[in-house]
């Protein structure tokens, strides 16, 4: 509970906060808060997950920390907004890309998923990006378009491609979060409000994505072919909720890309749109995997599948709710918009 009320808390802090200093304290309390759920199983590779996710984020604070005291040293303001020098501006854009895990700073956040329980490795995708993204979305008019571009492009490219190989599930959804990660910074500087709407879809569709998998208890593709025998309805939940997150139409997931593609368009960077759509079949071809390992109905081979299928649990209805959100929302676009 303690560690919980820490990440709202510092999450709150960063967020909501004008000065440097003070957005730079709420990152360090949600490091710090989120390095004992990391590690909470105790095994060898949940301590090393949590060793690299603080010496990552760490470096990443002490950037945060050392452009805002250039830029305060150059001009004399530590408001957030009032970024202005063109080193502190490139720091920065460095810092924020390692705290989310932007190309090519992305190393750490597969290895840290896949060393983390599930609902652990929700927080992390999710709860824990929000404060980097507020600051993106503060600092943006600030930041180098042709940087931010290039980390996008490259983000989608590599998010896509070293996800195709994996069999690990959370390693699966790191690399998605790196290519949606990668949709978000192409338009922050253009449309700031729209990278915010496709964070909140992402954690929307990621959320139920994770509840589900927690609820069905699989981390790999194998056991993800067999869960149908426990809970067939919240796989076929899932089905959809994978295709939305792939960005299909007519499913949520296929909105933020649309419209992100057309606001690129409209500022003449109708290349960039094309190579960043293009990209992203990589990713989608990985989605598919997922779909289609929730559609195969092969029969439970061990006495264990056959005794989690007797006790399954039900699915909870926070998990229906979230699912059919995330799957449904596509239609009510417009009075969002």
């Amino acid at each position: 509970l303690i560690f919980i009320i820490s990440l709202a808390m510092g999450t709150t802090i960063t967020i909501s906060s004008n000065h440097w200093v003070l957005a730079w304290t709420g990152l360090e309390i949600n490091t710090l808060a989120i390095l004992p759920l990391i590690s909470k199983s105790h095994h060898p590779r949940a301590i090393e997950a949590a060793t690299k996710y603080f010496l990552t984020q760490a470096a990443a604070s002490a950037l945060v920390l050392f452009s805002s005291m250039t830029n305060a040293w150059q001009t004399g303001q530590w408001d957030i907004t009032q970024l202005t020098h063109p080193t502190s501006c490139l720091i920065l854009t460095a810092a924020i890309a390692m705290k989310l895990g932007l190309v090519p700073f992305h190393f750490w956040f597969p290895e840290v998923l896949q060393g983390s329980p599930l609902t652990t490795g929700l927080l992390l995708s999710t709860i824990m990006k929000l404060p980097p993204i507020a600051l993106l979305y503060m600092t943006s008019p600030s930041l180098n378009p042709t940087l931010l571009t290039t980390l996008a492009i490259l983000s989608t490219a590599l998010g896509g491609w070293m996800g195709l190989n994996q069999t690990q599930i959370r390693k699966i959804l790191a690399f998605s979060s790196i290519s949606h990660l990668g949709w978000m910074t192409a338009v922050v500087i253009y449309n700031p409000k729209l990278t915010l709407l496709n964070f909140y879809l992402y954690v929307v569709m990621t959320v139920a994505v994770f509840l589900a998998l927690n609820t069905m208890k699989v981390l790999k593709l194998s056991t993800l072919m067999t869960a149908w025998t426990k809970t067939p309805s919240l796989n076929a939940m899932l089905l959809l909720t994978l295709l939305s997150l792939a960005g299909l139409p007519p499913l949520t997931g296929f909105m933020p890309k649309w419209l992100i593609i057309q606001e690129l368009t409209k500022q003449d960077m109708a290349s960039t749109a094309t190579l960043i759509a293009l990209l992203s079949l990589l990713s989608l071809f990985f989605y598919l995997r997922l779909a289609y390992c929730t559609t195969i109905t092969l029969p439970p081979h061990t006495t264990n599948h056959m005794k989690q299928w007797r006790t399954g649990k039900p699915t909870s209805i926070m998990i229906a709710i979230l699912t059919t959100v995330s799957v449904m929302l596509l239609p009510i676009a417009p009075m969002i918009l």
